[in-house]
């Protein structure tokens, strides 16, 4: 079959890509990303010359261009990775997370519901459910609590999922969403806290943490998450949402610190900034549905991730070298110059 993946350069879109080629050679994928930021070519080169893999540089929100994609490929899937999703981003231009998030999420469902397909994925995340108190460990998100959100970037995943399950209910779309947590591994961006603590820790520089790190978040590994989509491709109720977490929940503080001891870097470098506004406590995903219904587990316990993610890091000094010597250095002299 053929499958349709956007966002497919951005960190979460290639691992999925990786993951799909390997486990189903005799599969098209047909990669749809419009290269912003986030977006790095260079990150699918193993699979660029593969005959069964396109590279289509678009912009979910173009219409024409989405719909001429549809009528020469006409997929069977389609995984909707493309996103605007970094909260610091979201403060600073919100505009731009509402037209992609929301437009670019309804001109596919169009695209969905003129040419026919089997399946709409939409990847959410667990933040737009809010946060939850740190004093109520047992407390977690189901896929039945309320939506809350508390920014721009989650409200506008919260409208697009709302938007999603509309089409569902109106128009019939089969469509499935799942809600995952905090990802990380190989090709991270570096703006993210885990890749951001490993480069800076190997330049000796300062760990710019937000307020004083008690945050916490629930850690899942990239290809677990790509696993747990592929099951509700294959197996996943239509019309349904499916919470996808590793039981892994961290303090910020304690990530910087373990990636201190890792790098045998000491923990003089960590600095305290500025609080981000609005800053989520703690995220924890009940991913009870997911395990009971499609039996999918998280296979990667953090101790293990996150020496492979650092590993890898170590290993690939290139493909991130080459993102942070260009404007990313302008965005992170913005985000952090002055907090301290």
């Amino acid at each position: 079959m053929t499958i349709i993946v956007t966002g497919g350069a951005g960190f979460i879109g290639s691992n999925f890509i990786f993951y799909m080629l390997k486990k189903y050679p005799d599969d098209r994928i047909v990669c749809l990303d419009k290269l912003t930021y986030a977006g790095n070519l260079s990150t699918l080169c193993a699979v660029a010359n593969l005959p069964n893999f396109r590279f289509v540089k678009l912009d979910i929100c173009d219409r024409a261009g989405v719909y001429a994609l549809f009528e020469e490929e006409h997929p069977d899937i389609v995984v909707n990775f493309a996103a605007e999703s970094h909260v610091d981003r979201s403060i600073e231009d919100p505009g731009v997370f509402l037209q992609t998030n929301i437009i670019g999420t309804g001109t596919l469902m169009d695209a969905c519901r003129k040419y026919g397909i089997q399946r709409y994925h939409q990847v959410s995340t667990d933040e737009v459910y809010g946060d939850l108190p740190l004093d109520r460990p047992d407390l977690f998100f189901t896929e039945t609590t309320p939506l809350h959100t508390s920014s721009p970037y989650s409200a506008s995943k919260a409208s697009a999922d709302l938007l999603v399950l509309a089409y569902h209910r109106t128009y019939g779309l089969p469509v499935t969403i799942s809600r995952c947590s905090n990802n990380y591994g190989p090709y991270h961006f570096p703006e993210k806290l885990i890749p951001l603590m490993i480069i800076n820790a190997l330049s000796d520089k300062p760990l710019p943490v937000y307020g004083t790190g008690e945050n916490v978040r629930d850690w899942l590994y990239v290809e677990d998450h790509c696993a747990a989509i592929d099951c509700i491709l294959q197996r996943g109720r239509v019309g349904e949402v499916y919470n996808v977490g590793g039981h892994n929940e961290m303090r910020n503080i304690d990530i910087v610190k373990l990636i201190c001891r890792e790098l045998n870097k000491p923990e003089s470098l960590i600095i305290f900034v500025a609080d981000r506004k609005g800053h989520d406590m703690r995220y924890a995903i009940d991913p009870a549905k997911i395990h009971s219904e499609l039996g999918w587990l998280p296979k990667t316990k953090f101790q293990d991730g996150i020496k492979k993610t650092i590993q890898w890091y170590l290993d690939n000094k290139d493909w991130w070298q080459e993102i942070i010597s260009g404007d990313y250095q302008n965005y992170y002299a913005r985000m952090y110059g002055g907090r301290a």
